[in-house]
Protein backbone atom coordinates (compact mmCIF):
# COMPACT_ATOMS: atom_id res chain seq x y z
CA UNK A 1 0.00 0.00 0.00
CA UNK A 2 0.90 3.71 -0.25
CA UNK A 3 2.75 5.48 2.23
CA UNK A 4 1.98 8.88 3.84
CA UNK A 5 5.40 9.96 4.54
CA UNK A 6 4.48 13.55 5.56
CA UNK A 7 1.55 15.96 6.60
CA UNK A 8 1.87 19.92 5.97
CA UNK A 9 -0.24 22.96 7.36
CA UNK A 10 0.68 25.87 6.43
CA UNK A 11 -0.83 29.52 5.38
CA UNK A 12 0.13 30.42 2.65
CA UNK A 13 0.75 34.16 1.70
CA UNK A 14 0.78 35.09 -2.45
CA UNK A 15 3.23 37.50 -1.50
CA UNK A 16 6.07 35.73 -0.59
CA UNK A 17 7.34 35.19 -3.83
CA UNK A 18 8.05 38.87 -4.44
CA UNK A 19 9.27 39.94 -1.24
CA UNK A 20 11.66 37.52 -1.60
CA UNK A 21 12.83 37.50 -4.93
CA UNK A 22 12.97 41.15 -5.22
CA UNK A 23 16.19 43.32 -5.51
CA UNK A 24 17.76 43.55 -2.16
CA UNK A 25 16.69 47.31 -1.91
CA UNK A 26 12.83 46.47 -2.56
CA UNK A 27 12.15 44.13 -0.15
CA UNK A 28 10.54 44.46 2.90
CA UNK A 29 12.44 44.75 6.24
CA UNK A 30 10.59 40.97 7.23
CA UNK A 31 11.69 39.36 3.83
CA UNK A 32 14.70 37.65 5.12
CA UNK A 33 13.18 36.32 8.48
CA UNK A 34 10.52 35.53 6.08
CA UNK A 35 12.47 33.39 3.93
CA UNK A 36 14.81 31.88 6.76
CA UNK A 37 11.67 30.16 7.79
CA UNK A 38 10.42 29.13 4.72
CA UNK A 39 13.46 27.47 3.55
CA UNK A 40 13.89 25.87 6.86
CA UNK A 41 10.34 24.57 6.66
CA UNK A 42 11.53 22.93 2.93
CA UNK A 43 13.45 20.59 4.86
CA UNK A 44 10.70 18.62 6.42
CA UNK A 45 8.70 18.11 2.82
CA UNK A 46 12.42 16.96 1.31
CA UNK A 47 13.02 14.66 4.25
CA UNK A 48 10.28 12.81 3.57
CA UNK A 49 10.96 12.04 0.02
CA UNK A 50 7.55 11.89 -1.78
CA UNK A 51 6.16 10.76 -4.85
CA UNK A 52 2.99 12.23 -4.89
CA UNK A 53 1.27 15.23 -3.63
CA UNK A 54 -2.13 15.88 -2.46
CA UNK A 55 -2.41 19.11 -2.04
CA UNK A 56 -5.55 20.88 -0.77
CA UNK A 57 -6.44 24.42 -1.28
CA UNK A 58 -9.04 26.50 -2.44
CA UNK A 59 -9.81 28.22 -5.68
CA UNK A 60 -9.82 32.21 -5.20
CA UNK A 61 -12.63 33.22 -7.60
CA UNK A 62 -10.26 32.87 -10.67
CA UNK A 63 -11.88 29.59 -11.87
CA UNK A 64 -15.00 29.01 -9.66
CA UNK A 65 -17.62 31.64 -9.36
CA UNK A 66 -20.76 32.30 -7.86
CA UNK A 67 -23.12 30.61 -9.77
CA UNK A 68 -21.20 27.34 -9.94
CA UNK A 69 -19.02 27.08 -6.63
CA UNK A 70 -18.74 22.99 -5.27
CA UNK A 71 -18.20 22.13 -1.90
CA UNK A 72 -15.50 20.09 -2.94
CA UNK A 73 -13.48 19.06 -5.97
CA UNK A 74 -10.83 17.04 -7.06
CA UNK A 75 -8.93 17.46 -10.13
CA UNK A 76 -8.62 14.66 -12.65
CA UNK A 77 -5.90 15.53 -15.47
CA UNK A 78 -2.51 14.65 -16.45
CA UNK A 79 -1.10 18.37 -16.80
CA UNK A 80 -2.23 21.57 -14.48
CA UNK A 81 -1.55 25.06 -15.67
CA UNK A 82 -1.02 27.36 -12.52
CA UNK A 83 -1.24 31.05 -12.05
CA UNK A 84 -3.81 33.74 -13.08
CA UNK A 85 -3.12 36.96 -14.70
CA UNK A 86 -3.90 39.00 -11.82
CA UNK A 87 -1.82 36.57 -9.59
CA UNK A 88 1.21 37.71 -11.78
CA UNK A 89 0.48 40.79 -11.98
CA UNK A 90 -0.27 41.77 -8.27
CA UNK A 91 2.15 39.33 -6.50
CA UNK A 92 4.94 38.66 -9.26
CA UNK A 93 4.07 34.81 -9.23
CA UNK A 94 5.13 32.97 -11.92
CA UNK A 95 3.25 30.67 -14.48
CA UNK A 96 4.04 26.79 -13.53
CA UNK A 97 2.62 24.04 -15.77
CA UNK A 98 2.25 20.48 -12.88
CA UNK A 99 2.27 16.92 -13.46
CA UNK A 100 -1.18 15.50 -12.75
CA UNK A 101 -1.33 11.67 -11.48
CA UNK A 102 -4.64 10.45 -12.61
CA UNK A 103 -4.68 6.86 -10.87
CA UNK A 104 -4.37 8.20 -7.70
CA UNK A 105 -6.88 11.15 -9.05
CA UNK A 106 -9.23 8.35 -9.79
CA UNK A 107 -8.94 6.35 -6.91
CA UNK A 108 -9.09 9.07 -4.47
CA UNK A 109 -12.40 10.33 -6.40
CA UNK A 110 -14.32 7.04 -6.42
CA UNK A 111 -13.51 5.95 -2.63
CA UNK A 112 -14.46 9.68 -1.76
CA UNK A 113 -17.95 9.28 -3.04
CA UNK A 114 -17.81 5.62 -1.42
CA UNK A 115 -17.46 7.36 1.87
CA UNK A 116 -20.56 9.89 1.37
CA UNK A 117 -18.42 12.75 0.03
CA UNK A 118 -20.08 14.10 -3.21
CA UNK A 119 -17.30 15.43 -5.24
CA UNK A 120 -17.57 17.20 -8.20
CA UNK A 121 -14.54 16.33 -10.55
CA UNK A 122 -13.03 18.54 -13.27
CA UNK A 123 -10.64 17.69 -15.77
CA UNK A 124 -10.04 21.38 -17.13
CA UNK A 125 -9.28 22.86 -13.85
CA UNK A 126 -6.04 25.65 -13.56
CA UNK A 127 -4.39 25.64 -10.03
CA UNK A 128 -4.13 29.31 -8.19
CA UNK A 129 -2.08 30.54 -5.34
CA UNK A 130 -3.64 28.67 -2.55
CA UNK A 131 -1.50 25.79 -4.49
CA UNK A 132 1.28 27.43 -5.79
CA UNK A 133 2.29 29.15 -3.04
CA UNK A 134 2.94 25.85 -1.17
CA UNK A 135 4.76 24.89 -4.62
CA UNK A 136 6.99 27.64 -4.31
CA UNK A 137 7.68 27.28 -0.46
CA UNK A 138 8.13 23.75 0.16
CA UNK A 139 8.93 22.34 -3.69
CA UNK A 140 10.11 24.80 -5.47
CA UNK A 141 11.47 22.48 -8.32
CA UNK A 142 7.73 21.64 -9.07
CA UNK A 143 8.37 18.31 -10.03
CA UNK A 144 6.52 15.94 -8.48
CA UNK A 145 2.86 15.15 -9.46
CA UNK A 146 -0.19 16.14 -8.04
CA UNK A 147 -3.89 15.18 -6.84
CA UNK A 148 -5.34 18.98 -6.32
CA UNK A 149 -8.11 19.08 -3.96
CA UNK A 150 -10.52 22.09 -3.90
CA UNK A 151 -12.82 23.55 -1.10
CA UNK A 152 -15.74 25.66 -0.49
CA UNK A 153 -14.23 28.65 2.25
CA UNK A 154 -15.48 31.43 0.44
CA UNK A 155 -19.31 30.90 -1.11
CA UNK A 156 -21.91 30.36 2.06
CA UNK A 157 -23.76 28.30 2.77
CA UNK A 158 -20.61 26.71 3.34
CA UNK A 159 -19.64 23.25 5.27
CA UNK A 160 -19.38 22.39 8.67
CA UNK A 161 -16.00 22.68 10.37
CA UNK A 162 -16.25 19.05 10.87
CA UNK A 163 -16.82 17.77 7.53
CA UNK A 164 -14.06 19.56 6.50
CA UNK A 165 -12.27 17.40 9.64
CA UNK A 166 -14.06 14.45 8.72
CA UNK A 167 -13.05 14.51 5.42
CA UNK A 168 -9.48 15.07 6.20
CA UNK A 169 -9.69 11.35 8.06
CA UNK A 170 -11.43 9.96 4.97
CA UNK A 171 -8.53 11.43 3.06
CA UNK A 172 -6.02 9.94 5.41
CA UNK A 173 -7.86 6.27 5.02
CA UNK A 174 -7.80 6.51 1.34
CA UNK A 175 -4.11 7.11 0.71
CA UNK A 176 -3.42 4.43 3.32
CA UNK A 177 -5.17 1.87 1.64
CA UNK A 178 -3.70 3.07 -2.48
CA UNK A 179 -2.85 -0.05 -3.87
CA UNK A 180 0.57 1.19 -4.90
CA UNK A 181 4.59 1.17 -3.62
CA UNK A 182 4.61 5.30 -3.81
CA UNK A 183 5.33 8.02 -0.95
CA UNK A 184 2.37 10.30 -0.56
CA UNK A 185 2.74 13.64 1.17
CA UNK A 186 -0.70 15.66 1.63
CA UNK A 187 0.15 19.28 1.71
CA UNK A 188 -2.76 22.05 2.60
CA UNK A 189 -3.09 25.56 2.91
CA UNK A 190 -5.30 28.25 4.50
CA UNK A 191 -5.83 30.76 7.11
CA UNK A 192 -5.64 31.56 10.77
CA UNK A 193 -7.43 35.20 11.33
CA UNK A 194 -7.52 36.97 8.18
CA UNK A 195 -9.26 40.14 7.21
CA UNK A 196 -9.75 41.29 3.79
CA UNK A 197 -10.78 44.10 2.35
CA UNK A 198 -12.17 45.06 5.60
CA UNK A 199 -11.63 47.70 8.69
CA UNK A 200 -8.89 45.17 10.16
CA UNK A 201 -6.70 44.66 7.10
CA UNK A 202 -3.64 46.56 7.59
CA UNK A 203 -3.26 46.23 10.84
CA UNK A 204 0.17 45.92 13.12
CA UNK A 205 -0.97 42.24 13.74
CA UNK A 206 -3.19 39.92 12.38
CA UNK A 207 -7.63 40.99 13.22
CA UNK A 208 -7.10 38.06 16.34
CA UNK A 209 -3.95 37.43 17.56
CA UNK A 210 -5.73 35.05 20.53
CA UNK A 211 -7.30 32.93 17.87
CA UNK A 212 -4.15 32.47 16.06
CA UNK A 213 -2.45 31.30 19.11
CA UNK A 214 -5.31 28.74 20.51
CA UNK A 215 -5.47 27.91 16.65
CA UNK A 216 -1.85 26.67 16.53
CA UNK A 217 -2.12 25.20 19.97
CA UNK A 218 -5.37 22.94 18.92
CA UNK A 219 -4.13 22.18 15.16
CA UNK A 220 -0.35 21.32 16.90
CA UNK A 221 -1.51 19.08 19.74
CA UNK A 222 -4.00 17.33 17.39
CA UNK A 223 -7.11 18.81 19.27
CA UNK A 224 -10.13 18.37 17.38
CA UNK A 225 -12.39 17.84 19.85
CA UNK A 226 -11.78 21.30 21.20
CA UNK A 227 -11.66 22.68 17.65
CA UNK A 228 -15.43 21.83 17.34
CA UNK A 229 -16.23 22.94 20.59
CA UNK A 230 -15.37 26.41 19.72
CA UNK A 231 -14.92 26.76 16.09
CA UNK A 232 -18.28 28.01 14.17
CA UNK A 233 -18.56 29.61 11.43
CA UNK A 234 -19.54 33.19 13.07
CA UNK A 235 -16.79 32.92 15.38
CA UNK A 236 -14.24 32.63 12.23
CA UNK A 237 -15.92 35.86 10.97
CA UNK A 238 -15.50 37.67 14.59
CA UNK A 239 -11.68 37.07 14.52
CA UNK A 240 -11.35 38.66 10.47
CA UNK A 241 -13.66 38.20 7.07
CA UNK A 242 -11.42 35.60 5.18
CA UNK A 243 -10.83 33.38 8.43
CA UNK A 244 -13.18 30.51 7.65
CA UNK A 245 -9.73 29.22 5.57
CA UNK A 246 -8.85 28.04 8.94
CA UNK A 247 -11.01 25.11 7.97
CA UNK A 248 -8.88 23.79 5.59
CA UNK A 249 -5.85 23.62 8.14
CA UNK A 250 -9.16 21.34 10.27
CA UNK A 251 -8.80 19.41 7.20
CA UNK A 252 -5.47 18.73 7.42
CA UNK A 253 -4.88 18.24 11.12
CA UNK A 254 -7.84 15.73 10.23
CA UNK A 255 -5.31 14.09 8.25
CA UNK A 256 -1.99 13.47 10.32
CA UNK A 257 -5.36 12.58 12.75
CA UNK A 258 -6.68 13.59 16.45
CA UNK A 259 -4.63 13.80 19.46
CA UNK A 260 -1.46 13.51 17.08
CA UNK A 261 1.21 16.33 17.93
CA UNK A 262 2.73 17.40 15.13
CA UNK A 263 6.51 17.32 14.54
CA UNK A 264 7.77 20.86 13.50
CA UNK A 265 5.13 24.07 14.67
CA UNK A 266 6.53 27.55 13.11
CA UNK A 267 4.98 30.74 12.77
CA UNK A 268 5.25 34.64 12.07
CA UNK A 269 3.64 37.63 12.98
CA UNK A 270 3.76 39.24 9.61
CA UNK A 271 2.42 42.87 9.72
CA UNK A 272 -1.28 42.01 8.47
CA UNK A 273 -1.51 37.87 9.57
CA UNK A 274 0.24 35.50 11.29
CA UNK A 275 2.31 32.59 9.25
CA UNK A 276 1.99 29.11 9.98
CA UNK A 277 4.08 26.06 9.21
CA UNK A 278 3.28 22.72 10.49
CA UNK A 279 4.90 19.34 9.47
CA UNK A 280 3.53 15.67 10.81
CA UNK A 281 5.62 12.36 10.06
CA UNK A 282 2.98 9.47 10.32
CA UNK A 283 5.58 7.25 10.42
CA UNK A 284 8.51 9.53 11.70
CA UNK A 285 12.12 8.25 10.45
CA UNK A 286 15.69 9.55 11.65
CA UNK A 287 16.34 11.54 8.83
CA UNK A 288 12.80 13.06 9.03
CA UNK A 289 13.73 14.03 12.62
CA UNK A 290 17.55 15.13 11.91
CA UNK A 291 15.44 17.30 9.33
CA UNK A 292 13.28 18.80 11.49
CA UNK A 293 15.85 19.55 14.18
CA UNK A 294 18.11 21.24 11.84
CA UNK A 295 15.23 23.30 10.38
CA UNK A 296 13.94 24.14 13.58
CA UNK A 297 17.57 25.30 14.90
CA UNK A 298 17.75 27.66 11.97
CA UNK A 299 14.08 28.87 11.77
CA UNK A 300 13.56 28.84 15.58
CA UNK A 301 10.74 26.63 14.99
CA UNK A 302 9.49 23.96 18.15
CA UNK A 303 9.82 20.42 17.72
CA UNK A 304 6.34 20.01 19.21
CA UNK A 305 3.51 22.29 19.74
CA UNK A 306 3.24 26.01 20.65
CA UNK A 307 0.69 26.32 23.70
CA UNK A 308 -1.43 29.18 23.24
CA UNK A 309 0.00 29.75 26.99
CA UNK A 310 3.34 30.52 25.83
CA UNK A 311 4.55 33.94 26.76
CA UNK A 312 4.49 35.18 22.83
CA UNK A 313 1.36 35.90 22.98
CA UNK A 314 1.41 37.61 26.41
CA UNK A 315 1.58 40.89 24.36
CA UNK A 316 -2.33 40.17 23.01
CA UNK A 317 -3.29 39.47 26.67
CA UNK A 318 -4.68 43.26 27.17
CA UNK A 319 -7.24 43.03 25.08
CA UNK A 320 -8.40 39.17 26.06
CA UNK A 321 -11.03 40.15 28.34
CA UNK A 322 -13.38 41.84 25.30
CA UNK A 323 -12.83 38.52 23.57
CA UNK A 324 -15.45 35.19 24.33
CA UNK A 325 -13.13 32.56 25.78
CA UNK A 326 -12.34 29.34 24.18
CA UNK A 327 -14.60 26.42 25.41
CA UNK A 328 -12.87 23.31 26.78
CA UNK A 329 -13.25 20.25 25.08
CA UNK A 330 -15.82 17.80 26.08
Amino acid sequence: MAELTAVLASTHHPFYYKATTSPLQERPPYAAQWQRKVEAYRETLTAAEPDILVMVGADHFHQLWLDNYPQFLIGKQEVYDATFYNEEREFGIPKYTLAGDIDLSRYMHQELLGADFDFAVSHELKIDHSIICPIITVRPEADLPVVPIYTNIFVPPLPSPKRFYDLGRAIRRIIDAYPSDKKVAAIGTGHLSLELGGPRQFGEHGPDPLFDADAIEWLSTGNAEAILANVTHESMSGAGNATHGFMDLLLMMGIAGEGVHADYVDQLDLFHTREMYITWYPHQTDRQAQAAAHAAEVSGASLGPIWASDPVWDQFRTDDAARPAAQPAV
